[in-house]
């Protein structure tokens, strides 16, 4: 069982106002260590990021006038800290009112400021209207959909004493449109497809989706989650090659698509349909 962690000093889950100007100060990091310290998370190679991306980002040019973009973050899954969403939220909305020369400097201020707190290098893509057709594409998760099969009743928390694996190896995909968490702090509900790809002594299908949706009631951010599946699966399949990506639905503008891989450090981004 996981140990409760203390968040009293985050920002989420409090009333706040909205900043007027640009500031950086509402950035707030989480330690990666905290959701660690009781994984097995380095039986198998690790590697990936979290692609974040925001749909509700704006600005002023130099004359005042509003304009908008979309834009994708990418945090290595080695850098210290996470970024905390809510906080990301508020720091974004400190653009708004705010001049900047051009894109290009509010990128690279993102860049700069993402960075100081995450404590690794930070990638950072703005996306003007013009560009939001061909790169915010709508596409459907490939694999085996395990939405259809029976489990049994669900467990109360995630146990993964619930996977098994049969003795066939093979390459398969599977995914889940039926995942939710819930945040540690606020108790909300957090939605996700969650695409596990294998190499290996394949698990049960129906284990599988069981031990997925034990994570119904699982008070835990969506990096942690993540990596909790990725190190579950690993200590008890030790397959050859592992996936595990998340794809959530969007709070406050923001969705976040964290990836734990055996050799996959990031894929190009594909928007499901309900993010």
């Amino acid at each position: 069982m996981k140990e409760k962690t203390d968040y009293a000093s985050l920002s989420l889950g409090k009333s706040v106002d909205y900043p007027e100007a640009y500031d950086p100060a509402q950035l707030q990091g989480i330690s990666r260590a905290i959701g660690r310290q009781n994984l097995a998370f380095q039986l198998l190679p690790v590697t990936g990021s979290d692609l974040w991306n925001a749909y509700e980002l704006s600005w002023l040019n130099a004359s005042g006038k509003p304009q908008v973009a979309c834009a994708q973050f990418e945090f290595p899954f080695d850098s210290p800290n996470m970024i905390e969403s809510k906080s990301f939220k508020l720091y974004l909305n400190s653009f708004n009112q705010t001049r900047f020369d051009s894109a290009a400097a509010v990128e690279q201020v993102l860049k700069v400021d993402l960075a100081a707190v995450a404590g690794s290098k930070v990638s950072v893509n703005l996306y003007a209207p013009e560009e939001w057709q061909k790169t915010l594409q709508v596409q459907r998760p490939v694999g085996r959909c395990l939405d259809d099969l029976e489990v049994p009743e669900l467990a109360a928390e995630p146990n993964a004493g619930l996977l098994s694996f049969s003795d066939v190896k093979g390459s398969e995909k599977y995914y889940s449109n039926l995942f939710r968490s819930r945040c540690p702090v606020t108790g909300q509900p957090d939605w996700a497809t969650v695409e596990v790809e294998i190499s290996g002594n394949l698990p049960e299908p129906e284990a599988l989706l069981g031990y997925l949706l034990s994570y119904r009631n699982n008070d835990e951010f969506h990096e942690q989650c993540v990596e909790r599946i990725f190190a579950d699966i690993a200590e008890l399949a030790k397959p050859e090659k592992l996936t595990v990506y998340a794809r959530y639905t969007r709070r406050g503008g923001l969705d976040i698509n964290p990836l734990r891989s055996t050799h996959e450090e990031r894929r190009p981004f594909s928007r499901l349909p309900r993010q």
